[in-house]
């Protein structure tokens, strides 16, 4: 490690850091960063940012006589690599043709070829915690992720805010002398912040990342995201840009700013963390990439299964000892279905293929920028292929619209067919059948979420760096984990643990370097990780020196009606693997080992203990109406004023499961005034509060299923108006989604009433803004106007008033 600055030539000076001393001899002997004309190594960077030595030139009354010298700055060590974190989402172990797919991965076989492949690499089962797991090198649990940010909880395990004792790889590097960058999907700002209040300490710039081009939260539009964000600020770049794509945007931006690093600081090395939204729903690649996959998958879901397992085998991603787990009977046969859901079935998937494989050309294409800059045989790539397991968030049927999902409806094959061919369009939020995931998990069993089976844990992972790694091609077996990452890069490059950044001290990193399986003479070697514990949802697993216990799913993902146990800690069964005779989780030996499946449940309680985990939710439901913290908790009055804002759900009133009044104080200039005056949601779930035709109207858009409207008679004439919209809520019903009866009134005066009979449960479109005076994101109904349809009169307010909630308030504390 050195310490970078410049001294004053021929001054013969002695640089004092904590008091030990290199002379300027030794200090020639190091390479400086480029344009400091000294270096001297630094005895304790461990220590982040290093503290200020003393001023190593001499003042005198003028500067003629005196000599300047420039504050130290730690750089990187000589010959460190570039390092290009790439990191795909819910793509099963199956998917990808690097591990035994049919989806060509060309960019993940290049650096599969050109490196090794892990074939027993681990994630957490779900996206957030494995996001928070990869950039500190911690459990998820350890740094507030036991669970995605938007189901949070107020246990220190699960509360979505990463600790200043757990710094991320990005700080540690950047105060190493590396340029950090983040592009792409970020799911660990808690909701709460993602406002343009912030604050930023949780946003990218606050965890150590130079410069942040990517959408905030667990998915987007790839057609038009409306949480896309330049550092903090929310950009909407895909308007007036017909055929944008973000995966392709996202690509340009991180192919410039290599080339901007080479050209502006050459020999800087940087760390790029690069997170497409493939494949995670909404699945929309262009057009041109579905027609590639017509008829690829008419198979069905089985027999594609068995034509990956063969392939796997084939490559020796496998042990041969594997065994294909067997199809589970919470899935239908291929055979059984009809003819219309075979057709819809197969359309789903080709899109989903076609959206990995886009999402993996375009990796290629930043990995070829780093060839082009000349880079590549000193870069670090780092490419894990899914977050989790394949995801069945489509439900069994798949469907057009993933916040339906979300919401628990389900959308029926007749209406789904009648959009088959916009599937993966701007007019879709699609999502595949269930099937297909389990598919994809090929040979292991279960699918996202399911954090006690390799169906939801395992995927592939492949690493190059041809300055170091020899053994092209080579396949390695080790059991490894997400938390091994951050260790693997510091001694990769040669970079000590920190023990305190910025004044905090750090609690010791929990993983372990991978680094050791880079020789070929290591390639049998065992692994060096002898203990891992995996909990999500209650489903839970311990893995320790080859054996692995795991309880048994009770309830399926994909089925969000059925509830799990009600006691999390003993309502579950177990089972218990010799992953060294079965290392696909096929034969249950609990039955033979009761003892063994004993101590290893006992460490699991250990390592949950240790680890933050506890207390152990299952509970879905209850999370989602968890009152959390943040500028919104707890008020019932909001006022706007002027056009903007762009607020995401955490931040913005929340009108969902209550009675409230919304008034809008406006002037109507002559000739009339359209626009929107304030909107949340959009084309798949959400309201619009509007003057189309001069007349006032609110849209209730009901999942992109239902359209509520309440419309005046008559355009407004100029001057000054107050338009109010009321909604209250059956005094009786089901406590979230009731029915009810709005109201819309113009001065004073009622212009319409009307009742609908559900309401939205629990979420409206979540890459929608809420938006006052415009529309930035996607209509709430396409038929009455386009965004971003700002108002053109004057808009002098809108305010919020909410009254109770319909929710009892002991469901909605945590």
């Amino acid at each position: 490690m050195r310490v970078l600055g410049a001294l004053a030539t021929g001054i013969v000076v002695t640089t004092l850091v904590f008091g030990l001393a290199t002379s300027p001899a030794a200090a020639q002997q190091l390479r400086g960063t480029p344009g400091a004309p000294n270096a001297v190594e630094f005895p304790n960077s461990r220590v982040l940012p290093v503290p200020p030595g003393r001023f190593e030139g001499s003042i005198a009354p003028s500067a003629r006589d005196s000599t300047p010298a420039w504050p130290p700055t730690l750089g990187a060590p000589e010959n460190a690599p570039n390092v290009l974190l790439i990191l795909t989402d819910d793509v099963g172990y199956g998917a990808p043709s690097t591990f035994g797919g049919i989806i060509e991965t060309p960019a993940l076989e290049r650096v599969a070829n050109a490196g090794l492949r892990y074939t027993q690499f681990h994630t957490t089962a779900l996206c957030s915690p494995t996001r928070a797991s990869l950039i500190t090198g911690r459990n998820p649990h350890s740094v507030g992720f036991g669970v995605i940010s938007e189901l949070s909880t107020g246990y220190p395990g699960y509360n979505a805010i990463i600790p200043a004792d757990t710094a991320t790889i990005a700080e540690t590097l950047r105060q190493n002398g590396y340029g950090t960058s983040w592009f792409g999907k970020n799911h660990n700002v808690p909701p709460w912040e993602a406002s343009p209040a912030g604050p930023f300490t949780r946003w990218p710039q606050g965890m150590g990342f130079d410069y942040f081009y990517g959408f905030v939260g667990g998915d987007t539009s790839q057609w038009q995201p409306g949480n896309l964000f330049r550092n903090t600020t929310r950009i909407h770049p895909f308007l007036g840009q017909p055929g944008w794509n973000l995966s392709t945007a996202m690509a340009d931006e991180a192919i410039a700013y290599i080339r901007n690093q080479q050209e502006a600081a050459p020999g800087r090395p940087w760390f790029i963390n690069y997170a497409p939204a493939g494949t995670h729903a909404p699945h929309q690649p262009p057009p041109e990439w579905i027609e590639r996959f017509r008829g690829r998958f008419d198979m069905g879901w089985e027999a594609l299964r068995e034509r990956i397992f063969e392939n796997q085998r084939r490559m020796g991603v496998l042990p041969p000892n594997a065994m294909l787990t067997p199809w589970p009977e919470q899935l239908p046969r291929w055979a059984s279905l009809s003819t219309d859901e075979r057709r819809l079935f197969i359309r789903q998937v080709e899109v989903y293929a076609a959206f990995l494989a886009y999402t993996d050309h375009e990796i290629g294409r930043v990995i070829q920028a780093v060839e082009d800059a000349g880079q590549i045989d000193n870069t670090l790539i780092i490419y894990i292929s899914g977050d989790n397991g394949a995801s069945s968030e489509g439900q069994l049927r798949g469907t057009p619209n993933e916040v339906a999902y979300f919401n628990g409806i389900e959308t029926p094959v007749a209406r789904q067919l009648e959009l088959m061919d916009a599937w993966g369009s701007d007019r879709t939020y699609n999502h595949m059948a269930a099937g297909w995931a389990w598919a994809f998990s090929t040979p292991y069993r279960w699918v996202k979420q399911v954090g006690s089976h390799f169906g939801g844990t395992r995927n592939g992972m492949a690493i190059s760096w041809p300055r170091r790694i020899a053994d092209r091609g080579g396949i390695r077996h080790q059991f490894h984990h997400v938390i091994d990452m951050v260790p693997t890069i510091l001694d990769a490059i040669g970079i000590p643990e920190p023990q305190m950044v910025n004044g905090v001290p750090q609690r010791p990193i929990e993983g372990v370097s991978m680094a050791y399986t880079f020789d070929r003479a290591n390639a049998q070697a065992p692994t060096r990780r002898r203990t891992q514990h995996f909990e999500m949802f209650g489903h839970r697993g311990i893995y320790h020196d080859g054996w692995y216990a795991n309880t048994t799913p009770p309830n399926p993902p994909w089925d969000s009606a059925t509830q799990p146990p009600a006691d999390v800690v003993n309502g579950y069964a177990w089972e218990l693997y010799n992953l060294v005779e079965d290392p696909t989780q096929s034969r249950d030996l609990a039955a033979q080992h009761p003892e063994r499946l004993r101590d290893l449940q006992q460490l699991f309680l250990v390592e949950a203990t240790r680890y933050g985990v506890l207390p152990m939710d299952n509970s879905v439901l209850t999370r989602l109406l968890v009152q959390r913290p943040g500028f919104s908790a707890g008020r019932t009055e909001f006022t706007y004023r002027g056009t903007g804002i762009g607020l995401t759900s955490d931040s913005s009133p929340p009108v969902l499961n209550r009675a409230y009044r919304v008034t809008a104080e406006i002037e109507v200039p002559q000739g009339g005034a359209n626009g929107m005056l304030v909107t949340q949601g959009g084309r798949f779930g959400g309201y619009g509060f509007y003057l189309r035709e001069g007349r006032p109207v609110w849209t209730w858009n009901f999942l992109d299923i239902e359209r509520v409207k309440w419309e005046g008679t008559a355009a407004l004439p100029p001057g000054r108006h107050s338009i109010v919209f009321e909604w209250r809520p059956d005094a009786s019903g089901p406590p979230i989604g009731r029915g009810g009866v709005g109201t819309l009134s113009v001065n004073g005066q009622q212009v319409a009433e009307r009742r609908m009979e559900r309401s939205i449960p629990f979420y409206m479109q979540w890459d929608e803004p809420f938006d006052v005076g415009q529309d930035t994101g996607t209509p709430v109904d396409d038929r009455d106007y386009q965004v971003p349809f700002a108002f053109t009169g004057t808009l002098r307010s809108v305010q919020f008033n909410l009254g109770a909630s319909t929710i009892p308030q002991a469901a909605t504390r945590n």
